[in-house]
């Protein structure tokens, strides 16, 4: 149970078919329980982000049904893009307090917010420092806090650490963990990455090649935290070989 109350989110026969006649999704179903964390995991163009876009109410389906309910059904919902997005012209600070500004809730209190958010990936000391100050992992930290800063019940990513080199991207993989650890938020993150989707998870969701829809639900039953000896483990082994050989068998199947 996680500290901002029961997050549920549910698909059922989803499909999305874009103007110019391209199906992305077709018959996408899946549940995601409260204080979970899944991954969406598939080849690229596989609807991965169409999926997650939906999810956010960033898009909608062409079919099928979408339910989110708990915390997550009053809008409760944090985004974080493949690329930060930050305002260059905008200190860090500013860009994690834009939710409230947009939302016109600017208030001495959501100023403590961004301050904890801030502590919360390690960037308090940059809160007046501006994005090209910072190390492409250092603008991903400022993504994610921004997404964390109104306490969301529900955590989407998009693929976030895909361009980042291997070290930074271990690096940001534990410190995604540590923050889950704490909070609990329902976690669904996006991922063509078979190693970093079995080190995160609790449950992979491996999709088909476009149109995608789920082809295989692959359970991750280690305990947290996981650290560098579950990367080195031939159990981690084991699990990245059953979900490539998942991987595999979906990008080849009819859809």
């Amino acid at each position: 149970m996680t500290m901002q109350g029961e997050t549920n989110v549910r698909l059922r026969d989803v499909g999305k078919t874009f103007d110019n006649g391209t199906a992305a999704l077709a018959g996408l179903t899946f549940d995601v329980g409260a204080g979970e964390f899944v991954s969406l995991l598939g080849p690229s163009g596989c609807g991965k982000s169409t999926a997650l876009r939906i999810v956010a109410g960033l898009s909608e389906a062409s079919i099928g049904a979408v339910e989110r309910s708990g915390a997550a059904s009053a809008g409760q919902t944090g985004f974080v893009f493949q690329d930060p997005t930050l305002m260059p012209w905008a200190t860090v600070a500013a860009n994690v307090s834009l939710p409230f500004k947009l939302s016109a809730t600017a208030s001495a209190a959501s100023h403590g917010s961004v301050t904890r958010a801030l502590a919360q990936v390690g960037l308090s000391e940059f809160a007046q420092a501006y994005p090209r100050q910072l190390s492409g992992g250092m603008r991903m930290r400022v993504s994610i806090a921004r997404a964390l800063v109104t306490e969301p019940a529900l955590l989407l990513m998009d693929e976030p650490f895909a361009a980042l080199d291997e070290i930074t991207r271990f690096k940001l993989n534990n410190e995604l963990l540590a923050l889950w650890q704490q909070r609990r938020r329902t976690v669904i993150f996006v991922t063509h990455s078979i190693f970093e989707s079995v080190f995160l998870s609790q449950r992979i969701l491996v999709m088909t090649s476009r149109p995608g829809r789920v082809f295989a639900e692959i359970d991750i039953p280690v305990s947290y935290p996981r650290d560098e000896r579950f990367r080195t483990s031939a159990e981690y082994a084991g699990y990245c070989r059953q979900v490539s050989e998942a991987l595999a068998q979906a990008i080849g199947a009819e859809s």
